[in-house]
């Protein structure tokens, strides 16, 4: 089959190369999946130079999220059969095909597409658990989403409408506000070039935002916790401006804010039982129609260079995917 390998850990991909290798076969309680569509995400980019906390022993396939069908089933495995749709994720996801755990697979909602679907857990079970397990949104609350073109940022945009919260999507382009304000129905945007706390104060009438949702930091979190409402709450998604930002207590004592860490993953792995019920909880909001991932470009596997640099080059809204069956 042919995948994208990792055979080296280097700066600007230049240890990947898409090569054919042998096709994986599923062990007990595994399958094989036929990929139709994986994910491009920050973490896939990350493991190429051995940045993320999840280091793969090189060579490796990587992409963390995918949809596709079942092809092959391992001894033991019951409750799927070859031509399912589903989605899973872990690892293997820019090749033909993937072999994972049984119990990692999820059916793929019908009103989904492939690609659709294989951006979605991620970006998604972060939103959910920074804004009803981290805190709880309320209607009507004022909430600033930083990031909000990219996978993880749209989705938080997406669900907090869901939830009744009055949002300000945030971003330094003009072209993708545009783009989220007429698809997602925002209530109020912001182009942070030049600087966003007087406009957050001025939308707010003066109150400052009840809940922040920041995966940029830097420079974005310092001067987000200037515009944070009394008793408002920060979540931390993460660093992608690549510096990680102090807190001055005292200011956070003044203004009796909070700032939450969100680990979507993490949360589940400590509460399994939580865990479970955040993943049917995020699929029913699927499987209802309830939510709109949004899928920005889809590349063949020979295209992954340039599926990587729309995120690196941060020129996406919504999600990149990368299509082996192209």
């Amino acid at each position: 089959m042919r995948a994208l390998v990792v055979e080296q850990l280097l700066p600007d991909y230049a240890g990947c190369v898409v090569k054919e290798i042998a096709t994986p076969e599923p062990g007990p309680g595994e399958v094989r999946i036929k990929v139709r569509a994986a994910a491009v995400n920050f973490p896939d980019l990350m493991q190429t130079r051995g940045e993320h906390q999840h280091k793969p022993t090189v060579p490796f396939v990587g992409g963390l999220e995918l949809a596709g069908e079942v092809d092959k089933l391992g001894a033991g495995v019951i409750g799927f059969a070859v031509g399912d749709a589903v989605v899973s994720g872990g690892r293997g996801g820019f090749a033909e095909y993937a072999v994972l755990p049984a119990a990692t697979l999820r059916r793929k909602p019908a009103n989904l597409s492939f690609s659709q679907a294989a951006g979605y857990p991620v970006a998604y079970l972060t939103a959910y658990v920074a804004f009803s397990r981290n805190t709880q949104v309320q209607p009507g609350e004022w909430v600033l989403v930083h990031g909000a073109a990219g996978g993880v940022g749209l989705a938080a945009v997406d669900y907090a409408k869901l939830l009744g919260a009055k949002v300000i999507a945030a971003s330094a382009s003009d072209e993708k506000l545009k783009i989220i304000a007429d698809e997602y129905d925002v209530d109020a945007t912001v182009n942070v070039s030049g600087g966003f706390r007087e406009r957050v104060k001025e939308i707010t009438g003066g109150r400052g935002a009840d809940v922040i949702y920041d995966p940029v930091g830097g420079d974005v979190f310092d001067e987000s916790i200037r515009c944070i409402a009394f008793g408002g709450r920060i979540l931390s998604i993460g660093f992608t401006s690549g510096r990680l930002p102090v807190l001055p207590v005292n200011i956070a004592l003044i203004k009796g804010f909070s700032v939450h860490g969100v680990r979507a993953g993490e949360y589940g792995r400590q509460n399994p039982a939580k865990g479970a019920e955040n993943n049917v909880a995020i699929w029913k909001l699927a499987e209802a129609g309830k939510v709109k991932p949004r899928v920005d470009a889809e590349y063949p596997l020979s295209g992954w260079r340039d599926a990587f640099e729309t995120l690196a080059q941060r020129k996406v809204v919504g999600k990149t995917v990368i299509r082996p069956d192209l």
